[in-house]
Order: structure tokens, then sequence, then C-alpha cells
């Protein structure tokens, strides 16, 4: 391959004639620019540089290779050129390098949301926007946790609880407390190793990670990164284009993955508004590109990565799903009893209850909220046996755990929690967040009085007030501090 250097490449800097540099290799991208989905002046703003940095976090290392011809590619750029370049460091990066040197040690890092307050000031205006997001005016997102908070405990006292056990099985593997890692898109944008850290710090505390359709990295680097012996379960999307699925379905089983978890809460994708206002701000085209350029410049980074999910997928699909596959499969983003039912019914095994992280439909219910009922229809039914509920959305303590399995839940999954302790100090810090989730769970069992998650039962939480969703709270201030409201663009701080 022919080896180019940076000061040639820097001179294909117009719209007539713009070269980039991605991953090591020199693009021709003249063609292809009026036609890229995110508009012309993301791709300008690196013609003859390194783009990077810019293009990692949103897509697929194959993305090129799968979409555009191979004559794009005109060859690999020398290192020792492009190194000797003059680095400019943009007052972007010079915040978020400055936020990383000022921010506490991590051994200050109490609970997660300590881990989300950090995570607000070193991450990207784009990456915040996009990971803390919700839908409309994100009143599912804060219910999530807030419900927790309408379930109280009944502790026993008098009881030996010198030893306490949190192991469990979770689709037949053993883990050593029950909460997984769910899939949660683009994690370069927070960390530059993407998945792979999450995969790591699964595996250092014997957990599972849930593997993203919509990564970073590719499928096989999250797996190649995982410790011998550990288990993943993969989160899918499912592609118009069937074959497509099966393919991605059949070689995520040959490497190993235990468990398949179909997304079904996604036919369209809600209004996160904080994003669309970061993308709009960040890619806004002048005036000739709007003209030209027939480009929904206000879609945000989640619309622009998940065109391809199919809107028609019904309970028919199951079937074929099951034909294409011997993993376990289980469906995520129920959100009624009824649906649970019909899932037990359909002969999957198992059901995650879940509101996408209150980022699709605002006002949908909390999944704990809902757990209690769903378990009350599936016995009912007797299709409780070998069938296992998960939910996910709000999980930010281990007492939060806790009220998950007294209500039958075999386990919770955390998105944003182990994200934001990613982009703060990476393998580290998800390391250090599931300790402390591992932690406070083996707290409450003991002041509980419990010392297997098989002794928890209904009888220790009092949900009488779960389905009152506008109770007098004290004020959650971790929570609050940690929130961050939308502002709409351009908008004025009101005078006091």
């Amino acid at each position: 391959m022919k080896l180019l250097g940076a000061e040639e490449v820097a001179k294909h800097n117009k719209k007539d004639n713009v070269w980039v540099i991605i991953h090591d290799k020199v693009y021709d991208l003249t063609k292809f620019l009026p036609e890229h989905p995110g508009g012309q002046k993301i791709i300008m703003k690196y013609a003859g540089k390194d783009a990077t940095k810019a293009f990692a976090p949103i897509h697929p290392p194959d993305i090129i290779a799968r979409f555009l011809p191979p004559e794009v590619c005109l060859g690999q750029i020398d290192k020792q050129s492009l190194a000797a370049q003059p680095k400019v460091e943009s007052a972007e990066e010079k915040q978020i390098r400055l936020a990383h040197e000022a921010k506490p040690s991590l051994s200050e890092m109490y609970n997660s949301f300590d881990f989300e307050s950090v995570a607000k000031n070193v991450l990207s205006p784009a990456a915040w926007a996009y990971y803390s997001s919700g839908s409309d005016d994100e009143v599912t997102m804060r219910e999530n946790h807030n419900a927790f908070h309408r379930i109280w405990m009944r502790p026993r006292v008098l009881v030996n609880v010198k030893d306490v056990d949190t192991t469990t099985t979770m689709l037949g593997t053993k883990v050593d407390f029950p909460l997984y890692i769910t899939a949660t898109a683009l994690a370069k944008l927070g960390h530059p190793e993407g998945e792979t850290v999450l995969t790591k710090g699964a595996a250092m505390n014997n957990i599972i990670y849930m593997v993203p359709t919509l990564a970073s990295c590719s499928f096989d680097e999250i797996m190649d990164a995982a410790a011998p012996g550990q288990v993943n379960w993969l989160q899918l999307y499912v592609n118009a284009d069937r074959q497509v699925s099966k393919q991605f379905v059949q070689h995520a089983e040959k490497r190993g993955v235990k468990g398949l978890f179909i997304t079904v809460d996604a036919p369209q994708l809600g209004r996160r508004e904080k994003d669309m206002r970061q993308k709009y701000e960040e890619e806004a085209p002048d005036e000739i590109e709007r003209t030209n350029t027939q480009v929904n410049r206000n879609a945000g980074a989640a619309r622009a990565i998940s065109n391809f999910i199919d809107p028609s997928l019904t309970w028919e699909d199951v079937a074929w799903f099951r034909s294409i596959t011997n993993m376990p499969i289980l469906i995520k983003g129920v959100q009624t009893a009824e649906d649970a039912v019909l899932a037990a019914k359909a002969g999957l095994q198992g059901v995650v209850l879940s509101n996408h992280g209150g980022r699709q439909l605002d006002f949908a219910p909390s999944a704990i909220e809902i757990l209690a009922e769903v378990m009350d229809a599936l016995r009912a039914e007797q299709l409780d046996k070998n069938f296992e509920v998960y939910v996910d959305g709000g999980i930010r303590r281990g007492s939060d755990i806790f009220k998950a399995i007294a209500l039958g839940a075999k386990g919770v999954g955390i998105g944003r929690p182990a994200i934001y302790a990613m982009s703060t100090y990476g393998v580290s810090g998800v390391d250090h967040l599931l300790n402390l989730f591992k932690t406070e769970l083996e707290m409450v069992m003991r002041l509980m009085g419990v010392r297997s998650l098989s002794e928890i039962n209904r009888n220790m939480v009092d949900i009488r007030n779960i389905k009152d969703h506008f109770v007098a709270n004290p004020t959650d201030y971790l929570a609050h501090h940690a929130y961050d409201q939308p502002v709409p663009r351009g908008k004025l701080p009101s005078k006091l």
C-alpha cells in the first residue's frame, strides 16, 4: 500500500478535493462529501487532517470498506510525518484535559452519583448530551430512579449474618452478584478503548457484559478483550435486512456468546432533545449547505447511527430467531405484564423490563414499578418456571438491587453508571463502581437479616406506594446535582 506523508494529505482540504486520515489510512472523500448522512461540514472540519478521533466513537471500524468502493483508499499515512505535525489543542480539548487533571481521586468515589458528577465535567459536550439525554421532558428517565424511593424495607433482626452470599446464576452462568452491564452504544465517546473497558471491568468482577449492536469497537475487538472463560451476552437491534442480523447472531454464537437479547422498544427512536441540540450546535451547516444538502441536521447522534432498525418486527418473528440460533433468547424493552406473558408463551427464555433508560416513550413506567405485577401475571399462568426476568433503568444503589430481587427479578442491568465510571477512570473506575454495588448489596442484606439471595422475598419490602407517582420525598441532592436539565440553545439565564 502506498505510503503518504501528512504534508501531502494536508494539501487536499477543499470541497472539490477532500482527503482525510482515518485509522492510519488516507481516503479521498470528494465524491462522498455530498452524500454523507452527517452533512458536509463535519468532513470539511477534518479535510487534510486526521479524523480518527471524531470518526471512531460513532462508526464501526469497517464501515468505509462496507459502503465505499476500495479506490477511495489512497494508501497508508506515514506515521512519522503525522507525528511531526504541530499539535493544536482546541478549547474543548483543553477544557477536558484540565477537568481530568482536576478530578478527585478514585478513592473519593463513594457511590454511582459521584462518577456521574465527574463525568459531566470530563466528557465532551456531545458525549455528555448523548449519554445523559432522555426523551421529551425526561420524566421517565428521572422516574426510573425515583420509583425506587417509593419502596421501603422491612428489616428483620437477630439473624446470624456474619457470612452473606451474593452469588447467583443468570441464564446458567454463575456470577458473583446479580448485576450485569447492559448494552450502551458508542462507548468511545467516553473512552478511547470503548467497550473493551466495560468487558474487562465485568471480567474483573465475574459478572456479565452485554455487547451492544451499536458499539464503537467491532464485535470481535470486544470478544478478543474478554478474559478466558468470560461470558458475554449480545444485544440485537434487528436489521431490516434479516440476513445481516442472521449472520451477526450466528457469528456471535460461534464466538461463545451465551444469550441473545432482542431490543423491541425502538421501532422509532424517541426525541432526545439534549442530544439533538448538541448535534445542531456542533455541526450546524452554513446557509449554502442547508439549502443544497437534504440532511436532517437536528437528528442527534442516536438517530444518525440507527436508521437500519426494522420497525416491522412482530411476535411472528420470534420463531425465525429461534430457528437461527441455539442461544437463549430474551426480549429487551418489555413494559407491561401482558407482553411478558406473551414472551413466555412464545417460548422465550426471559425478558428485560426496561424503558430504554427513559430514552424512548416519555411517561412509560419504570421497570421496578411493573416488576411485581409481571411476576404475578407469570405465576398466575404458571409461566414463571425457567423464565428469567431482569430489570434495568434507575439502578444506582445496592438497595435497588435488593428491592428488584425481592420483587422477583433474577438480576439487574446498569447502563449509564458503568459508562460514567469508564469515561472518568477507565477500567479501574468500572472495577471500583462494581465493587461499590456489591459492597452495598452485602451491607443491605446484613441489615435486612438475610444470608443469601434465595432468602430475599417480597415480604421484605413495602410496595403500597409504588403506583403513586407524585409523593412527597426529601430532595435527592446526589441525583439532582448530577442531573443536567435540558437548556434550549441560545437561551439566556433568567435574572434573579
